[in-house]
């Protein structure tokens, strides 16, 4: 029997430097692409694969955040606050596990969108969780077909699935697109409050227990005002083609 993913976290404390000077006046999160705001977009994917309970950190202009998910009263919300100090990505996550009864469950960072392709990402991916070998299992997106993404790749793939990371100096053909489903066995294993998850990746590479599945789609990472741009030019053409 399939497991039924029905908690999740969204990642939204980030400072938004790169966004800058859109993150003036507003927090990442908040920004709009396609008439939605970020944050929208994800809290929306969760909800389409059976996501019941949110989790959302917020640091950068919070009371925002707070202020525009008291709008969304279609999903339990519950804020993290982390005001008082940056947890990172790895250290949110293990402040966060209380809210997830030692169960894996989904993780998403806010700047992401993207156009589904064959059958629905998220789906695939909470189909292709496997507990047993898995302590983490990423969306990992081909960086040739990417909007808004310049870097040389995170990750190589074998044919099980399996991740290594990008050797120094070389090319890889996957991004993590910020989704992710994460055991807590594995978020328990971080040292201290404030960490990377680049950490407990290391650690589930190490064991061989870090997957990734192949986004199907048109994955746009909004990064930076460019970034923006490029997107909205983008779905601007699919709605004059359609």
């Amino acid at each position: 029997m399939m497991p039924k993913f029905t908690r999740g976290m969204i990642m939204a404390a980030g400072l938004g430097v790169r966004m800058r000077p859109l993150t003036d006046d507003r927090p990442k999160p908040l920004i709009e692409v396609g008439g939605r705001t970020l944050l929208d977009h994800a809290i929306d994917r969760f909800k389409a694969v059976g996501v019941k309970m949110i989790v959302v950190n917020v640091h950068y202009k919070a009371d925002m955040i707070v202020a525009h998910l008291k709008k969304r009263t279609d999903v339990e919300i519950r804020i993290q606050d982390e005001r008082q100090e940056l947890l990172n990505t790895g250290g949110a996550l293990k402040k966060a596990l209380p809210h997830f009864a030692g169960e894996p469950f989904l993780t998403y960072n806010s700047d992401s969108i993207w156009l589904e392709g064959m059958g629905a990402n998220l789906d695939r991916l909470t189909q292709r969780w496997n507990d047993a070998e898995m302590d983490c299992l990423m969306l990992l997106a081909p960086t040739f077909s990417a909007i808004g993404y310049d870097d040389r790749g995170d990750f190589t793939m074998d044919a099980n699935g399996r991740l290594a990371r990008r050797e120094p100096q070389r090319v890889a053909p996957f991004a993590w697109p910020g989704v992710q489903i994460i055991h807590p066995r594995l978020i328990e294993k971080g040292k201290g409050d404030v960490f990377s998850t680049n950490q407990l990746w290391d650690v589930a590479i190490e064991a061989g227990r870090l997957y990734g599945l192949r986004l199907e789609g048109k994955w746009m990472h909004i990064g930076t005002p460019q970034a923006r741009a490029e997107a909205e030019e983008f779905l601007r053409t699919l709605s004059t083609v359609a």
